[in-house]
């Protein structure tokens, strides 16, 4: 028999635990476990409790503090460890600050023997009602915030956000927010996630059925998205669905990328170039932070080029114009001669010959 599990995550530690508790309060015959992470002691804090108090609280050393070795080395043997022991009807997992579901997710889709203990039931995204825009478009980064999960993490506040979110079957603000914050959140989430304002608005029943179907999310949240982007009609909310089966040209890309990756938006999706040609390159920004990286190869899928934006007030003028001038034109060509060893690209994506 399969263990509900519910997971937890966000970006700021009180909105995690308000929700936390309200989801453990919620499930009848529910244990929750927490994970924590100390970057400066290199230590992650296991806490199981249920509705008797702490049942335990135990600390791991690890070789480098991260989420995906926390994850690995703790949170999924933990997991696995409550299922066997039969005494509870559900798991509340509350994943460390910063820490993306889709990890475990991915795990419990594919390893037949855990998949046979446990099930994923709703991913829930805890999100602060004080001021999510900013959090969401602002220029801050998780270690100012002092919630960075290695010496190392410089990934920015709006960056993880905006993953969880998008990722998220319930988004769980812990407080009332203004319209405009929540149709943010309903731009970004998936068409059919749910947003509630507290875990109380959720039953059990919504909680450890059918919430979370790891393919759907897979979709929604993938860099090579292709399907068009639904009407939300969210007051004050603006979103660009920028297209184009050409690449983006390496030279002009680089000397342009802050006109699109710079800014009080979100944005995602991905790019080829006509130097990495099999290869599908992801983009992944908010607040004037921007990630690229290679997401893998484009298989049998024609590339393309999609960037997704989403911010508040009015879009800037400027953006579909600037997409346009990075794409390779029509009837432009692109040589790769004996001569085209680089193309600026390296310390991003590696070697040109690496991506052949």
């Amino acid at each position: 028999m399969q263990t509900p599990v519910v997971l937890v995550t966000g970006v700021d530690p009180d909105a995690m635990a308000t929700t936390m508790v309200g989801l453990q309060f919620g499930l009848p015959g529910a244990v929750a476990v927490r994970h924590h992470i100390d970057v400066e002691r290199q230590v992650l804090t296991r806490t199981v409790s249920d509705l008797t108090g702490v049942l335990e609280q135990h600390e791991i050393t690890l070789e480098h503090a991260c989420v995906s070795c926390a994850i690995r080395e703790d949170v999924l043997p933990t997991l696995e460890r409550l299922a066997r022991d039969g005494r509870w009807q559900s798991i509340v997992a509350h994943l460390p600050v910063g820490g993306e579901a889709g990890q475990v997710c991915w795990v419990l889709a594919r390893e037949n023997g855990l998949a046979r203990l446990l099930r994923v039931t709703a991913v829930v995204a805890a999100v602060s009602g004080q001021d999510p825009v900013q959090a969401l478009l602002g220029a801050d980064l998780l270690a100012e915030r002092g919630v960075h999960s290695s010496h190392d993490d410089r990934r920015g506040v709006g960056e993880v956000l905006g993953a969880l979110v998008e990722h998220a079957d319930v988004i769980a603000f812990d407080g009332a927010t203004d319209p405009v914050a929540r149709g943010l959140v309903r731009t970004l989430a998936r068409p059919d996630a749910t947003i509630v304002t507290g875990a109380s608005d959720l039953d059990d029943a919504t909680l450890t059925g059918r919430l979370h179907h790891h393919s759907r999310t897979e979709a929604w949240t993938a860099p090579t998205r292709a399907h068009d982007l639904p009407l939300t009609g969210a007051e004050g909310i603006w979103q660009l669905d920028l297209r184009s089966s050409f690449p983006f040209h390496p030279g002009r890309l680089l000397d342009s990328l802050e006109q699109l990756g710079t800014g009080h938006h979100r944005s995602r999706g991905c790019f080829w170039l006509p130097t990495r040609p099999g290869r599908v390159i992801a983009w992944d920004g908010a607040g004037g932070q921007l990630s690229i990286g290679h997401h893998g190869p484009w298989g049998d899928q024609e590339p393309f080029t999609r960037i997704v934006m989403t911010g508040v007030g009015v879009a800037p003028e400027h953006a579909r114009a600037a997409f346009a001038a990075m794409l390779v034109q029509p009837g432009e060509t692109w040589h790769r001669g004996s001569d085209m060893g680089e193309d600026g690209f390296e310390p991003w994506l590696g070697p040109i010959r690496d991506a052949a």
